[in-house]
């Protein structure tokens, strides 16, 4: 029983990250913008949740902080290639790398404190048999994912904004023909992406950690692209696909702990492992039309 509970446990906490940027991640895909930045927005939220909450003593400022931070690399990453028109998946390898070295540095230079989000105890539910700890014990900031989740899903696909940002995926043309502005709707899904997966660096620094870590995030970025494709392009089968990936991981840590021997090296692989599986067998099943196609008005 305590095992079960163990690794139900640690699946929450190591799936909440991916599903924060999985929101955000599913919003800019839906518009056609194959966003491969996100490790470097999972580390810039991260890295400046803590330094904020260095700074100005408050947790809940510094995961602000965090969501600020990855927006701005979304910023970047969205007006380089959508208004500047450079080649998407370099702007986002770019950043990645970037990134990395950035917080690596300013870790060194100026040495944040350590800060960590309370925990939050849900009555009633937490005594559920079994489920009840480690669905409803956990870090505050976990709990927004509960009206986060449909209100991403709310967003593509019951307003007028979501409904533009589809057939900005489906038909780019089509859609400027109707008077879409293409390219501004694709930066307004990566700007959600980046809000969403600032928070999300800044649930595994913040929220769990208490701490900055010299990277990381160890590639959970890649991991969030691998749950959109499991998922089909749709919101419930991404959170599922980071769920899987999380519970995997879940299962490197607590398998020694409980007094399984495995192989080390094999358990820090499956995560990655699994998310090529996924790839290689959902990759095309409801993949909007024009993703990763970029935009030029008149052009075929």
């Amino acid at each position: 029983m305590n095992e079960i509970q163990t690794i139900l446990g640690s699946t929450v906490r190591l799936s909440a990250p991916l599903a924060f940027g999985a929101n955000g991640e599913y919003v800019a895909e839906k518009g056609g913008t194959l966003n491969i930045s996100l490790e470097a927005m999972l580390l810039a939220g991260a890295f400046f949740s803590v330094l904020g909450a260095s700074v100005t003593g408050s947790v809940v400022a510094g995961f602000v902080i965090g969501m600020l931070a990855g927006w701005a690399v979304s910023w970047v990453h969205a007006n380089m290639s959508h208004r500047l028109t450079a080649n998407t998946f370099v702007v986002g390898l770019t950043l990645n790398v970037l990134l990395l070295g950035l917080t690596n540095f300013l870790l060194e230079a100026l040495e944040p404190n350590r800060h960590q989000a309370a925990r939050i105890r849900v009555p009633l539910l937490v005594d559920i048999p079994v489920v009840g700890p480690p669905l409803f014990e956990n870090r505050w900031p976990v709990y927004l994912l509960i009206p986060l989740i449909p209100l991403s899903w709310w967003l593509v696909n019951r307003t007028n904004w979501g409904l533009e940002l589809r057939a900005c995926g489906e038909n780019p043309q089509a859609a400027d023909v109707t008077g879409i502005n293409v390219n501004k709707r694709r930066r307004q899904g990566l700007y959600y992406a980046g809000l969403t997966t600032g928070l999300g660096g800044a649930y595994l620094a913040l929220g769990e950690v208490g701490l900055f870590n010299q990277n990381m995030t160890a590639g959970r970025g890649f991991l969030i692209n691998a749950a959109i494709i499991f998922g089909g392009w749709r919101l419930g089968g991404a959170i599922g696909g980071c769920i899987l990936f999380g519970g995997t991981d879940a299962m490197r840590l607590a398998l020694p702990a409980i007094g399984y021997e495995v192989q080390p090296q094999i358990l820090i692989a499956l995560p990655y492992v699994l998310a090529i599986v996924a790839m290689s067998i959902f990759a095309f099943g409801g993949r909007p039309a024009a993703l990763g196609k970029p935009f030029e008005r008149g052009v075929k």
